[in-house]
């Protein structure tokens, strides 16, 4: 493979192109490295190569002119072999930087790096080379030469011949889009440590499994939202969920749902109480248990509303409801009534011992309190009990918004139409707050 990097400090690459096994495959000639400088293509005595942002603002830009230049000079000198390969920018605003793209990478004969350095490169670059933005990380770097290092050792092994043995390569972290189970080597115990007696049974199929097992809890443990696209067999599913049981507190006990039928807007554009529907009782009850949430409240203030709602769940868990249909039965256990929002916080509070950060649900403008993600509100649960406020009719009211510590973004945020029944907004918040992994 042929590497073209554009920097301003070739010299920040000299050791790691020399070091180790990218060393040995540059001295067989497995891979080639070419720097370039777009200094040296600078036309003034200083060899500037930036200049102050269009707008104001801190720092400096890369100018388009060196760089421009010296790209055009490479690509001319290349032409011969098959030009310059795909040419990638590093940029923190690119796409993420994989293991699945470092195999494409891989598999070029012709790749080119772009190191910016300041605040950047000229926007218009983009205009001038056929360029892909590569972001390895949610991290602010000096500058590309990091980035295209990393770039440039995750491919490489991957290239055929790169390593000693070839399966190195894929028994890795995210090779099967999990992290990778942990080695050991002599001696068998290290200060009172020893290696797992699996590991020295000579068993191979009892290793494979144990190290398939081992890759599926580090995976668990430090990066479950790898586990939602990861292949999985119906005994990987098994094991992890019942590691996961025993492993931590599913985020779901932390967290409450209330559904409100006061105060919330009516179709006359007024506020006021709506009556309870045995459909909503039924089905949010379900998504509650479903998810693990520790109780499902039904905020009414009517007193035959509530007699309503202990007639149905009594139905559902002592009567005869309870008897033909356990799985339901279990799932109404979470349902009970609040006359206020007030009170149904106040439930929640008893059973946690602290109070719990209330986040309401809305499509209409949130006023001053904060609007949430999905990801800030599973944040949240991790530090203290959390009420998924929903409400009936139209929505909540304003008095019941204003009393939330924040409120989730609407679903369809991007969409002017918002107007999922509740049972159903109910179910996709859930999921996207909680998902498969908690």
């Amino acid at each position: 493979m042929r590497v073209t990097i554009f920097t301003l400090f070739p010299e920040w690459f000299a050791s790691p192109l020399s070091t180790a096994l990218l060393g040995r495959a540059v001295e067989s000639g497995l891979l080639d490295f070419r720097l370039v400088n777009p200094r040296d293509w600078a036309e003034d005595r200083h060899r500037t190569t930036d200049d102050r942002p269009y707008g104001g603002g801190p720092g400096m830009v890369m100018t388009l002119g060196p760089l421009a230049r010296a790209l055009r000079a490479a690509g001319a000198e290349a032409a011969e072999r098959g030009g310059l390969g795909r040419t990638i920018l590093l940029s923190a605003s690119g796409r993420p930087f994989t293991q699945e793209l470092a195999r494409e990478l891989a598999r070029e004969e012709a790749l080119t790096l772009i190191c910016g350095r300041y605040e950047g490169i000229d926007a218009r670059l983009g205009g001038i080379a056929p360029l892909e933005e590569v972001s390895v990380g949610e991290a602010v770097l000096n500058g590309g030469e990091a980035a295209a290092m990393l770039i440039i050792e995750a491919a490489a092994r991957l290239i055929p011949g790169f390593m000693g043995k070839e399966a190195s390569g894929e028994e890795e972290s995210f090779s099967a889009g999990l992290l990778e189970y942990p080695h050991y080597t002599r001696p068998e115990v290290f200060e009172g440590l020893a290696v797992p007696d699996t590991l020295l049974s000579g068993d191979h199929a009892r290793i494979a499994r144990w190290r398939r097992e081992q890759s599926l809890l580090a995976t668990w443990r430090a990066r479950p939202d790898l586990l939602d696209e990861a292949p999985l067999t119906d005994g990987d599913l098994a094991f992890v969920r019942e590691s996961a049981v025993a492993d931590r507190l599913r985020l779901g006990r932390n967290m409450a749902c209330a559904l409100a039928h006061h105060p919330v807007w009516l179709g006359d554009g007024k506020c006021g109480t709506t009556s309870l529907t045995n459909l909503d009782v039924h089905d949010i009850a379900r998504c509650s248990r479903t998810y693990g949430l520790s109780r499902f409240l039904v905020v009414t203030p009517l007193e035959d509303q509530q007699r309503l709602l202990e007639t149905l769940t009594h139905h559902w868990t002592c009567g005869a409801g309870g008897a033909s249909n356990p799985d339901r039965a279990e799932a109404l256990r979470l349902v009970e009534a609040a006359a206020s929002v007030r009170e149904a916080v106040e439930r929640v509070e008893r059973d946690f011992g602290q109070r719990p950060a209330v986040v309401g649900t809305s499509a209409r403008d949130a006023g001053k309190v904060p609007r949430m993600t999905p990801g800030q509100v599973r944040a949240l649960a991790r530090e203290r009990p959390v009420l998924l406020l929903f409400g009936t009719g139209h929505g909540l009211a304003p008095e019941a918004l204003n009393a939330c510590d924040g409120i989730l973004r609407p679903l369809r945020w991007m969409d002017a139409y918002n107007h999922l029944p509740v049972r159903a907004a109910v179910a996709v918040t859930l999921d996207r707050v909680l998902g498969d992994m908690y």
